[in-house]
């Protein structure tokens, strides 16, 4: 039988996830460890992903090889990333990913006014393309259109327009996981909401 430790107590306003963090032994402590020292915390999703090593594996694969994904510049990039986070309504990808995009330079202004891209002015028309794009992949099924994509081409080359259907679809995993699992925002941005999807 595995020990489950509790590594930090829950805001009492902050939903407990639906499995427990905090399950302990060597290599746990070796990866909190290595986690704690890029990311000054350690990551819920890793506490609860500690639950199922293939998985985690799996998980930890695809994140190192996406972070070669170089093609979109960085602005192009949040988007593609923060739209079907804020359209599931993972509140920790968003807040996750309002400090991983400020810290990459990204324009604050552009990664919290993702909930309101249609009449936001801080956008450009591709940004906005971009937007449009990465919302229609999400919806179930796929509102992706031919028209679309034509508009995306006639500004990004088609190894940019993979590498945005590929941002999307990797980001609608790690969203609909830590959704799934109830994992909540952990701090990282404090003014990082998730306003309502339905709220176009």
């Amino acid at each position: 039988m595995s020990a489950i430790t509790p590594l930090h107590s829950l805001s009492p306003s902050r939903p407990a996830p639906r499995v427990p963090l905090g399950r302990d032994g060597r290599f746990e402590k070796v990866a909190r460890w290595v986690v704690r020292r890029v990311y000054g915390k350690v990551l819920d999703p890793l506490e609860a992903s500690f639950h199922h090593r293939p998985a985690l594996a799996s998980m930890l694969a695809l994140e190192a090889t996406a972070s070669f994904w170089k093609k979109l510049p960085p602005t192009l990039h949040a988007l593609a990333v923060m739209a079907p986070a804020r359209e599931i309504g993972c509140s920790w990808c968003m807040d996750f990913g309002y400090w991983e995009y400020h810290h990459r330079g990204v324009d604050p202004r552009k990664l919290r006014d993702i909930g309101a891209w249609r009449t936001s002015s801080v956008y450009s028309p591709l940004e906005r393309a971009v937007l449009e794009y990465a919302v229609a992949a999400t919806a179930t099924p796929s509102a992706v259109t031919d028209e679309m994509v034509a508009a995306l081409r006639a500004d990004l080359s088609d190894g940019q327009v993979v590498e945005l259907a590929a941002l999307v679809s990797l980001e609608n995993y790690r969203s609909r996981t830590n959704a799934g699992l109830g994992l909540t925002s952990q701090g990282f941005a404090d003014d990082c909401e998730v306003p309502s999807s339905t709220a176009h």
